[in-house]
């Protein structure tokens, strides 16, 4: 296989935030040697996060064993995973702010027709459920656990415990019309046809659509990460890769 030299669009705060973080591993476990210094690996892990690049290829670029590749990839990813920040934490940061933002994604996958648990009605195709809050400028505060892309966005989100988050901490939260029922601090647009609302609810509706739709930041943010685009991984791997990726950004966002 050749190898040559590229590149991946990723800050070097993320780099230095990712490598300390193996430093710090690898003080703890009493590592002696590696291949690839932290630094190297840190990179590594970034650019397959950033750029979905597969073990095989990597393991040219950097003159490794697939196999040491992958292993070097998966324990910075669960290192990411744990350092992400939880809902709690994400609620207290977020206290100050005026109102959070709440949407659903799907975390597409690659898997057979036959797997309807995975299935999304709404977009039409097998993934995996993320729920993401952002602050009111469209930044990227919290990203969920991934559930099957079967499971309605409402119901997500009461299982990741958002819907009672958000009163204890007294946020409100905008969220669009998949979240009826949320009650609490969720505010939702009015129900029914738009020719049959009044004009004062038609302009509640334009002015919550005009607040809601900063939330295409934040998923931009996270699907800025290509491995988010199409996950040809087991689904049981599927969580931590989707709380790992925001970490380095989450980290130099404070």
């Amino acid at each position: 296989m050749l190898a040559y030299p590229s590149g991946v669009d990723v800050s070097s705060s993320a780099l230095r935030f990712l490598a300390a973080r193996l430093r710090e591993r690898r003080h703890a476990l009493g590592t002696r040697w590696r291949r690839l210094s932290a630094g190297r690996q840190a990179l590594l892990t970034l650019a397959h996060l950033r750029k979905a690049q597969p073990c095989a290829q990597l393991a040219a670029g950097f003159r490794d064993g697939t196999t040491t590749v992958y292993r070097y990839i998966m324990e910075a990813v669960e290192l990411l995973a744990a350092l992400a920040p939880t809902l709690a934490e994400a609620m207290r940061a977020a206290s100050m702010k005026a109102y959070l933002i709440l949407d659903g994604t799907l975390l597409p996958i690659d898997r057979i027709a036959a797997d309807r648990p995975f299935h999304s009605g709404k977009h039409k195709k097998h993934g995996m459920n993320g729920q993401v809050i952002a602050d009111p400028k469209g930044r990227l505060l919290w990203a969920s656990p991934a559930l099957a892309g079967a499971v309605h966005d409402v119901r997500a989100a009461r299982e990741h415990g958002i819907i009672d988050a958000l009163p204890r901490a007294g946020i409100n939260c905008w969220a669009d019309k998949r979240y009826q029922g949320a009650g609490g601090t969720v505010r939702l647009p009015y129900r029914g046809r738009w020719d049959s609302l009044s004009a004062g609810q038609q302009a509640v509706n334009r002015s919550h659509t005009k607040v809601r739709a900063l939330v295409e930041q934040a998923i931009a943010t996270l699907k800025s990460w290509r491995l988010l685009r199409k996950l040809r991984c087991s689904t049981t791997r599927i969580t931590s890769l989707a709380q790992a990726v925001p970490t380095p950004h989450l980290a130099n966002s404070d």
